[in-house]
């Protein structure tokens, strides 16, 4: 315990850490580091993340009582290290109890579990669905008691809801709110979860402290982006985005005369934490692909990549984020020229691996696509030539990638973008093999925005070089699969500018085709993308998992059924 008295001066660290799903005993162990760090530096209490034992989301996990018994067993030798007089903590975990099992946190200090909390308000929509697993908490419970400060602790969505969870903690006398949270990433909504909290602490007249969880765990990515907001409803402290940090805040009681709240008659301010600022736009999209990449790698025990390099765009976009996330020595590019590649592909693959230092190595696929083709002569007679023979080559690439995965343990970084997965214009079991796609979530031009960023700019973290990694030719010229003579992208689909606004307008909104069309598109086209939208379900179905970037990625926001004959007449 600090020198100060609790009744004058309050430190609060915030742990804005990087758990593991599943990993109960890494995640106490981090935990435990996080205390030492957050004691060295004076705190009193510790304020830790939603599940943060667990890890999140940890979905149907919460039904293994095993899982369950350890999260709670953790929790418990937790507590006791709070005899040693430090800081205590607030962390979430899974708790089962004669009401359900419980989205919770615990309370601890002086070596004891001194209270817990259950959610109240669980989310069931987009990419949650806590209700599968999880009983909400019976009622509302009161502040906890802090060495003579009185908390109030909601978890996550209970102050993203209408349930007047932080307006009751208020009335029941709670002098500042410490929320964790386990809030994914989307572009931009460090702003709305911003917005959210400052309608609450204009609700309840008291500051609200927003602990964010930080990592990627699947198609997630937990962007961290901590803050808090005073009762003045300015912004009190914010926490750096996409790092990995424990940072402890100053909070001095000070008289609050005309505070809304009329049951307390001082409040607290913040007098000292960190103001970092947050990155915008492409900055923020490629640090989330590049988190969401690397934790799904090391996470998962992979020692290292691989992936197609084609020349083309997508795959160096790729290439430079395994670079960045993981390190040179980790990603191996290949190169898989047929007689459709041209020279201009081969050099820019090559430009762009050396550019990178990544290995790079070619493997002709003539002779196994020529193989397939030759086995395939007598079934296919008297058919002509098209997507089919096409398809071979993808195939080809996809199994020659799958082999080097198998043999070297390296998985396969599949490079697909938003646009193409819309419509459906990828092969399975093709350019579709691999284990995870960090740009699956991202529209072609915003692909081509990040490349043109990355060339310019070094995200913190990365552990690739500076300067042009994406060599300007790759972004300049016509986007082609170069699966026949002269082909190019737009042979199939409308210039990306055009389909990507559709697509954002069928999928992002929900727009119907009038609407679209009143915006200045052609019917026939809007009509044709929808029917490609539809009818491609089924291959992302079977699609590896990707970073989620937008508020509506394939999976797990958007869920459509694969069998569905509905079109949009207008």
């Amino acid at each position: 315990m600090t020198d100060n008295t609790a009744s004058d001066i309050l430190r609060i660290a915030v742990a804005q850490l990087n758990p593991t799903v599943g990993d109960v005993a890494g995640n106490l162990a981090k935990a435990r580091e996080a205390r030492a760090d957050a004691a060295r530096q004076g705190a009193d209490i510790v304020l830790f993340t939603e599940l943060f034992l667990a890890g999140y989301p940890p979905e149907d996990l919460v039904l293994k009582p095993a899982f369950l018994k350890a999260c709670e067993r953790a929790a418990q030798d937790f507590a006791g290290d709070t005899a040693d007089g430090g800081p205590g903590f607030i962390i979430g975990t899974p708790l089962k109890r004669k009401s359900g099992t419980h989205n919770s946190i615990i309370f601890a200090d002086g070596g004891k579990i001194l209270a817990e909390r259950y959610k109240l308000d669980l989310p069931n929509y987009g990419e949650f669905d806590e209700k599968r697993v999880f009983q909400a908490g019976p009622e509302i419970q009161g502040p906890v008691n802090f060495r003579g400060v009185r908390l109030g602790i909601p978890i996550c969505e209970d102050i993203w809801g209408d349930v007047g969870v932080c307006e009751t903690l208020a009335e029941s006398g709670a002098e500042i709110l410490l929320v964790p949270n386990g809030s994914p990433y989307y572009r931009g909504k460090v702003d709305v979860r911003h917005q959210i909290v400052i309608r609450q602490v204009i609700e309840c007249g008291l500051p609200i402290i927003y602990a964010n969880q930080l990592g990627g765990q699947d198609e997630l990515i937990f962007d961290g982006a901590s803050f808090a907001i005073g009762s003045d409803k300015t912004l009190a402290f914010q926490m750096s985005q996409f790092e990995e940090t424990v940072n402890v805040t100053t909070w001095k009681r000070r008289a609050a005369a005309g505070a809304k709240n009329g049951n307390n008659s001082e409040g607290w301010v913040c007098s000292e934490g960190p103001m970092s600022k947050i990155p915008e736009k492409e900055e923020a999209d490629y640090r989330a692909c590049m988190l969401g990449l690397r934790d799904y790698v090391n996470k998962n025990g992979f020692r290292n990549v691989v992936l197609g390099l084609s020349g083309g765009i997508d795959s160096a976009i790729c290439a430079a984020l395994a670079v960045d996330a993981l390190g040179e020595e980790r990603l191996r590019a290949v190169m898989m020229p047929y007689r459709y590649t041209s020279k201009d592909s081969l050099k820019d693959a090559e430009d762009c691996a050396r550019a990178l230092g990544c290995r790079y190595d070619i493997v002709p696929i003539f002779e196994p696509v020529e193989g397939f083709l030759h086995t395939l002569t007598q079934l296919f007679e008297g058919t002509k030539q098209g997507i089919t023979e096409e398809n071979l080559q993808s195939r080809a690439r996809g199994t020659i990638l799958m082999a080097i995965s198998n043999k070297f343990g390296s998985m396969v970084v599949t490079t697909g973008n938003k646009s193409e997965m819309s419509v459906g214009y990828a092969t399975l079991y093709g350019d579709m093999n691999g284990g995870f796609n960090p740009i699956k979530d991202l529209y072609k031009m915003q692909v081509y925005a990040l490349a043109r960023w990355r060339n310019t700019h070094v995200p913190p973290g990365a552990l690739g070089p500076s300067g042009e990694v994406i060599p300007n030719n790759i972004i300049d010229k016509a986007p082609s699969a170069e699966l026949r003579e002269n082909q190019t992208d737009q042979d199939s689909l409308p210039p990306y500018p055009v389909l990507d606004d559709i697509l954002e307008c069928l999928v992002e909104n929900e727009m119907g085709v009038d609407e679209i069309v009143a915006r200045g598109h052609d019917r026939a086209t809007v009509t044709r993308i929808e029917h490609l939208l539809y009818i491609a379900e089924y291959k992302r179905r079977q699609a590896a998992p990707g970073v989620k970037i937008t508020k509506k990625n394939f999976g797990r926001d958007r869920r459509y059924p694969i069998t569905n004959r509905f079109r949009d007449g207008g």
